[in-house]
């Protein structure tokens, strides 16, 4: 039986530990805050609650997974199945138009597509058909299985050659889309996530795909309900928890990882799973000074009472600043919970932009939390939003599953596959597959 350490309790760290425990190592995991979930914990204030994070998932066989290779089934701990979304999102124009997007379906988003302009659906369409060989590649030779780019000849000649791709989103978009209103809709997932689509991969544009094929899917209760039950399941699973520990680095010794170094004194370990930006790790962070991390929205979260807009589905609006209204928080009877994004050039308070676009909440104030993106990276110990994109070469900068530290392995947002619900939960199956059963 290996004595594993996983450090960093969010949803990467919280998922890698109920899998190792599962194939019978000795599992613990240290988290530097005072609680478990990081970004899909949520935030609570004067009986409003909201997600601090993601409010939805891609790919839920991902969170599936998770549950079933660990314990009980996921539907099951809900006393339900998880929720599709009728429509992923609203986008609204500067024209006054808007599309809502629905998810799960190729003729459904035709026909939304086509309501904007006769012949959009086709274009559309088109564009979402041309990702369906890129989702087989990344999902053969990269999400399910693990990959470790410094090894000479151990990537796929197809996967290699993808990401070796010159053409950015930005410039496939602008190429297949004379109406900009489409191309604001297939970069708005990259956009949201801090990224400049001058410097993302045109493959990356894979999300399309995704959200039209599997839609998009809600937990019943919001996020932190993962949170809630992963935390039960690590007790279950019989993982040593210890929260307000912070981790200061990793001891290597002989070329090998012998320790992990905290705030405490230093714990032995056979492996060490890194689920928070390893950039913060001294022995970790040479190996990715070729990263950054993308920034989170400027965020607002606001109780409210009284006759609001019956808003059923995210809204994003399409002009400066960028701004995405997320109205599914939970909020005590006759009240609503929303939480707004607001991205680029923010000169003014969120609420004010909002009212300018006739959503104009300011007097229904109950409550409101306000989060810089600095509050937000200092309280998860990283971005939510994992690795920048900084060109094509990213891809290959960023570590996990593997890294090249013996011994030690990453999981999570900042790790392969990515940011996201679906891939970091799958960072920690990855991990999961090179650990092995003890």
């Amino acid at each position: 039986m290996a004595r594993i350490i996983v450090v960093g309790g969010g949803l990467g760290g919280m998922a890698a530990a109920a899998r190792l425990a599962k194939l019978g190592h000795e599992v613990a995991l240290l988290e530097a805050s005072g609680r478990l979930g990081g970004a899909i914990a949520p935030v609570e204030q004067d009986g409003y609650r909201w997600d601090a994070g993601p409010g939805s998932t891609l790919l839920p066989a991902a969170l599936r997974d998770l549950f079933r290779k660990s314990g009980r089934p996921l539907e099951k701990e809900l006393g339900g199945d998880l929720e599709p979304l009728p429509v992923l999102r609203e986008h609204r124009f500067a024209d006054r138009t808007s599309v809502r997007l629905t998810g799960g379906s190729r003729a459904d988003q035709r026909a939304a597509f086509d309501e904007l302009g006769p012949g959009l659906g086709e274009k559309w369409t088109s564009h979402v058909d041309v990702y369906g060989p890129v989702w087989d590649v990344l999902r053969r030779h990269y999400v399910e299985v693990p990959w470790d780019p410094r090894t000479k000849g151990a990537v796929p000649k197809e996967l290699d050659a993808m990401f070796d791709i010159r053409e950015t989103l930005h410039k496939r978009l602008r190429h297949v889309f004379r109406d900009e209103r489409l191309a604001l809709v297939a970069g708005f997932p990259a956009v949201a996530e801090g990224h400049d689509l001058r410097n993302v991969p045109s493959w990356v544009g894979v999300t399309a795909y995704l959200e039209q094929c599997f839609g998009g899917w809600r937990v019943p209760g919001g996020m932190g309900r993962i949170a809630e039950l992963l935390t039960a399941r690590l007790a279950t699973r019989g993982v040593e928890v210890r929260t307000g520990v912070e981790v200061a680095d990793l001891v290597v010794r002989e070329g090998r990882l012998a320790a992990v170094r905290t705030s405490e004194g230093e714990a032995d370990a056979d492996a060490v799973v890194v689920a928070i930006d390893p950039r913060r790790l001294p022995v970790l962070a040479p190996h990715v000074e070729r990263t950054m991390p993308a920034i989170p929205p400027v965020v607002t979260h606001v109780g409210l009472a009284g006759d609001v807009p019956d808003l059923r589905h995210e809204l994003v609006i399409h002009e400066e600043p960028l701004l995405t209204v997320r109205p599914g928080g939970i909020a005590p009877d006759g009240g609503a919970a929303w939480t707004i994004h607001g991205r680029g050039k923010i000169a003014e308070d969120l609420l004010d932009a909002l009212a300018r676009h006739r959503l104009d909440i300011r007097d229904n104030v109950v409550t409101r939390v306000d989060l810089s993106p600095r509050v937000q990276v200092e309280q998860w110990r990283g971005s939510p939003m994992g690795v920048l994109w900084q060109g094509r070469g990213t891809v290959r900068h960023r570590l996990g599953p593997s890294t090249p530290i013996p011994g030690v392995y990453a999981a999570g947002a900042h790790a392969a596959p990515g940011a996201g619900v679906p891939f970091v939960t799958q960072s920690a199956a990855l991990v999961a597959q090179l650990i092995g059963p003890a």
